[in-house]
Parts: structure tokens; C-alpha cells; sequence
């Protein structure tokens, strides 16, 4: 049961993280730049903050889904890290400052810090794993079936990251020294960004 709940965790994690989002944005830029050793420290951070987020997404689950003023809250928070960030992006490849450059190489503590800043993790982990318990496919009755389910997301997420961060640097080739391709995460961001407050403002 203990390695049926962490494939579990590791599949839906892996699956879960293939939608555009602000963070396989990042790493798909960084594939590209063949920043790829910074890739996979951006990765790394990525997932060690996905094991707190997915456990609390767990711990709180009944809780918060008995609380859609919460989920709502998620929603407009998103928006405005993506939009931030989508903004910050574009910023930093129109202008590059010492800081966004000490940033965009240290690819650990940028990691860190924007995985932090975005918790999307968190309602999904809530979401997901209501339905997985709801249809038996998980007991995390016990705290080794919960820390190995939580271990499986986090796993997952850093070996999507880095396929991703792989499958860009084989084709960063082909877009070499093309200034669009490296504003596209920025400007996808932006995108996802204003889709969120739309869905904020209209409670879609």
C-alpha cells in the first residue's frame, strides 16, 4: 500500500504538472536558454516545496473544501503571481538587471522562492486527492501511506520539470538567439494571468 500511494502521488504529481503554468514556464525557458544545470536546480526547488504544499493540501482537505472562500482566494492569488511574473520575464529579456540576472542563474533560490509565492499546488492537492479517497484508489490512514503519497508528488513534479527542461534544450538549437521564443513564457504567463482575474471577477 506504502508504493501503491507514492506511484499514485508520482503519476497525478507528473500529470498534474504538464498544464502551462508559471513554474514548467520557467524551466521550459531555461531549457531553452541551455540553462540546464540550473534547470535542475530550479526542479529540485520546485519539489521540495511541492512535499509541505501537498501536505497540507491533504491535512486541510476536508476543511477546506467546506470552505469555498478559500478556494475562491487561490484563484485571484494565481492571477496576480503569474501576471507578476509574466511581467517580470518579459522585463528581464528586454532589460536585464544585475538582480533578475543573479536571480535567473541561481536557479535554486528562484525555485524556491516562486514556488513559495505560488501555492496553485495547494487546491489541486486538495481537489485531487478528495476524488482519489472518494474512489478508493488511496488510504492515507497512516502517516507512512501519507508522507509516501506526499514523497510521490514530489518526485513526480521534479521529473516532469526536468523532461521538460531536457526536451527544450534539444530544440533550443533550432530557435537559437530568437528573442520571441524567449518572451513566450513571459507573454503565456501574462495570458494565464488575465484568464484568472476573468474567472475571478466572473466566478467561472
Amino acid at each position: 500500500m506504502i508504493v501503491q500511494v507514492f506511484i499514485v502521488g508520482f503519476i497525478f504529481s507528473f500529470l498534474g504538472s504538464i498544464p502551462p503554468g508559471t513554474l514548467n514556464l520557467l524551466v521550459l525557458q531555461l531549457g531553452l536558454e541551455h540553462k540546464i544545470k540550473t534547470a535542475f536546480r530550479f526542479a529540485l526547488a520546485v519539489s521540495i516545496v511541492e512535499y509541505p504544499y501537498a501536505w497540507i493540501g491533504v491535512e486541510f482537505e476536508q476543511w477546506i473544501m467546506s470552505n469555498p472562500v478559500i478556494l475562491q482566494n487561490f484563484k485571484i492569488w494565481g492571477a496576480i503571481i503569474m501576471t507578476t511574473i509574466g511581467v517580470f520575464s518579459l522585463w528581464s529579456v528586454r532589460k536585464p538587471s544585475t538582480l533578475t540576472v543573479k536571480l535567473q542563474e541561481s536557479g535554486f533560490v528562484r525555485g524556491l522562492i516562486l514556488s513559495i509565492l505560488n501555492p496553485q499546488a495547494i487546491p489541486f492537492w486538495i481537489i485531487l486527492t478528495a476524488f482519489l479517497k472518494s474512489n478508493g484508489w488511496i488510504d492515507l490512514s497512516t502517516g507512512w501511506r501519507l508522507h509516501s503519497y506526499v514523497l510521490g508528488t514530489a518526485f513526480g513534479s521534479m521529473a516532469l520539470l526536468t523532461l521538460l527542461a531536457l526536451l527544450a534544450h534539444k530544440v533550443a538549437s533550432t530557435f537559437k538567439d530568437n528573442r520571441l521564443i524567449r518572451m513566450l513564457p513571459g507573454l503565456v504567463l501574462l495570458g494565464l494571468g488575465f484568464i484568472g482575474f476573468v474567472r475571478y471577477f466572473l466566478d467561472i
